[in-house]
């Protein structure tokens, strides 16, 4: 029954994904390959800062950042998103719900390149070598099947949209945009709170 259940709610979100699923695009990057493609500066950025607040929000509220960490309008705003594309699910209102976004790096890329060197895995003492070590190996076998590494962060769900297929819409949009851009390896950090 759960099962069933569950494949109803992902088919549903599936029908309806077009209306709900937006791929905002790094400045100037947008293949040729996507077919319904919209151009508005002015949009891209209302989209972007609602999400930062989405994402300061929830990070606020769950004790992962504090105020100083945040705009004065409550936008967390990274280095990472300006450079990255990033998937967004909106609700009926068109409102940002849920987001995370895709970074991906050239095949030369260094493990001190990557955002993941200020996660809390690698400042621990005990898991640093650990980290390093396994991130170094994947680098190594992007470079020789020569596929693109990508990160990928700024996971956030609103509070009325956890638990619902949302989090697997953008996790599985996020494996289609890698796959499109001909294949990545990568890596993505997250806390286990909300079931993430």
């Amino acid at each position: 029954m759960k099962g069933e259940l569950v494949l109803k709610l992902l088919e549903r979100t599936i029908t309806s994904l077009d209306k709900r699923l937006i791929l905002l695009a790094p400045s100037g990057t947008v293949p040729e390959f996507f077919d319904n493609v919209e151009t508005s500066g002015r949009r891209h950025q209302r989209l972007l800062r609602e999400m930062q607040k989405l994402r300061g929000g929830i990070y606020f509220d769950d004790g992962a950042l504090g105020r100083d960490q945040l705009t004065p309008g409550g936008l967390h705003e990274t280095a990472e998103d300006e450079k990255s594309w990033h998937l967004l699910m909106v609700d009926g209102r068109r409102r940002v719900t849920a987001c995370v976004w895709y970074l991906e790096h050239s095949g030369q890329v260094q493990v001190e390149d990557l955002r993941v060197r200020h996660s809390p895995l690698a400042r621990a003492q005990e898991s640093r070598h650990q980290l390093w070590k396994g991130v170094e190996s994947e680098l190594t076998r992007a470079r020789r099947e020569r596929l693109r590494y990508a990160e990928v962060g700024g996971w956030a769900v609103s509070k009325h949209n956890r638990c619902t297929s949302e989090g697997l819409v953008l996790a599985l949009a996020g494996y289609s945009l890698g796959r499109i851009h001909g294949g990545a390896l990568g890596i993505t950090t997250a806390t286990v709170r909300h079931c993430s």
